[in-house]
């Protein structure tokens, strides 16, 4: 048992640093002395042994009990300690390595470079250099011999691809080999210096890359009325019938008035080539582009087509899309078609009616039939006769030619259509 002045034992000087170490004061002090420590550490571990000095001095500031501040304008003693202890952290990582990893990730960052760009034709040998540059650099400090080879960016890439092993199975050591760390690090940094100083396709302006993409090639003083130019191009390219041109122009060329020339030519072309870019244009509902699909005349497009004349909205596009299907003429349209005889619209029913005639589709004779002798517009009726005498079957014409005697002239008309060429296919008497 021990009175008052008994010196203090082991646990309660214990007690008494931890006490002094939660006080805001005591905090700073440590953290102090963590901040000289790392302004004096020169290897891996004297960094390891600071990083575990923070870790303690924030396991500490987390449990304790600081005082609030007593108004809004004195400083929050936890939120000061807690920043010092932020700076510090951010600090020691700073200072850490280089480390054979960091070269690693430069590396493959440089390999992903090479095989993703957009390069032009000098910036391809502009970054092939920059590579070889690389690997003649980093030969001497691993001791190792890559082969870039010719083949651009295969090659190079293998070549990087190498090396990032090689670095790897060396395992060196942050402090034992930080200047081979260093050399092949500056050596990586070259390379990505090298990199981005290659040109690239968005380096260059529209006009240029065209040009590099020889889009101008076939233009002339005698041909060089059009203004822009581009137009020029563009319309030489319909009547050599060079689709390719037109649609390089389509995707660089982004002006309304381009576009709109671009897709009309297009279209006048029908060409199988445009049907791709057609298509993305389609899906924005586009109608020029849906126009375009028509004259193309591939199947494919049926099906994305069919989900737009569905319903009552838009007539105006559900008659350019029933155009479309129309001149595509395959028989999957026949019932989304003839769906649209009953349309709120007469010129979607119109539309509609044509759009069976050329399918062709005799499954379309019986729809087309109804709406020849149950619709309240003539010029319905008259398209429905149209499309009867189109398909032309003996029973098709049939049921057009009953109305050669309409009181409409325009059914009329192209019942008697039909019921000629009903007289001109039977024997003779």
């Amino acid at each position: 048992m021990s009175d008052g002045d008994d010196e203090p034992d082991a646990a309660d000087e214990e007690a008494e640093e931890t006490a002094v170490d939660v006080t805001p004061d005591g905090l700073h002090e440590r953290l102090d002395a963590a901040e000289e420590a790392l302004d004096a550490a020169e290897t891996e571990r004297d960094l390891d042994e600071v990083e575990a000095d923070l870790d303690d001095i924030g396991t500490k500031l987390e449990a304790a009990e600081l005082p609030e501040p007593e108004d809004d304008d004195e400083e929050d003693p936890r939120e000061e300690l807690e920043g010092r202890l932020s700076d510090l952290r951010d600090a020691l990582e700073e200072q850490r390595g280089p480390y054979a990893s960091d070269v690693v990730d430069a590396v493959e960052e440089a390999r992903a470079d090479v095989t993703d760009a957009e390069w032009t034709e000098d910036g391809e040998s502009e970054a092939a250099a920059a590579v070889e540059a690389f690997l003649d650099a980093v030969e001497p400090i691993l001791g190792e011999s890559f082969d870039e080879g010719s083949d651009f960016p295969e090659d190079h890439a293998d070549a990087l691809d190498a090396v990032a092993v090689a670095v790897g199975d060396a395992a060196l050591d942050a402090d034992e080999d930080a200047d081979t760390i260093a050399d092949l690090l500056d050596a990586a940094d070259e390379l990505t210096d090298g990199l981005d100083d290659a040109e690239v396709w968005d380096d260059l302006t529209v006009v240029e890359q065209l040009t590099v993409e020889g889009f101008y090639d076939r233009m002339e003083s005698a041909n060089r009325k059009d203004f822009p130019p581009e137009l020029g191009v563009v319309r030489i390219a319909e009547h050599e019938n060079d689709p390719e041109r037109i649609l390089m122009a389509l995707d660089y060329l982004e002006s309304d008035f381009m576009q709109d020339n671009c897709v009309t030519a297009l279209r006048r072309m029908g060409a199988p080539e445009a049907y791709d870019a057609m298509m993305g244009l389609a899906q924005r509902r586009d109608r020029p582009a849906i126009e375009v699909l028509g004259k193309i005349g591939n199947d494919d497009a049926c099906e994305t087509l069919h989900d737009y004349i569905d319903g009552e909205s838009n007539p105006p596009l559900q008659k350019t899309v029933l155009k479309a299907l129309g001149e595509i003429g395959a028989a999957e349209s026949t019932q989304p078609v003839a769906d649209r005889l009953v349309a709120e619209d007469p010129e979607v029913r119109s539309q509609a009616a044509r759009a069976l005639g050329r399918i062709g589709d005799t499954r379309a004779v019986a729809p087309l039939s109804d709406t020849l002798a149950e619709d309240e517009s003539d010029n319905v009726r008259a398209a429905a006769a149209w499309a009867l005498y189109q398909i032309g079957t003996e029973a098709a014409l049939e049921e057009a030619a009953e109305y050669a005697g309409d009181r409409s002239y325009i059914v009329q008309n192209e019942a008697e259509k039909a019921a000629n060429a009903l007289d001109a296919a039977a024997p003779p008497a």
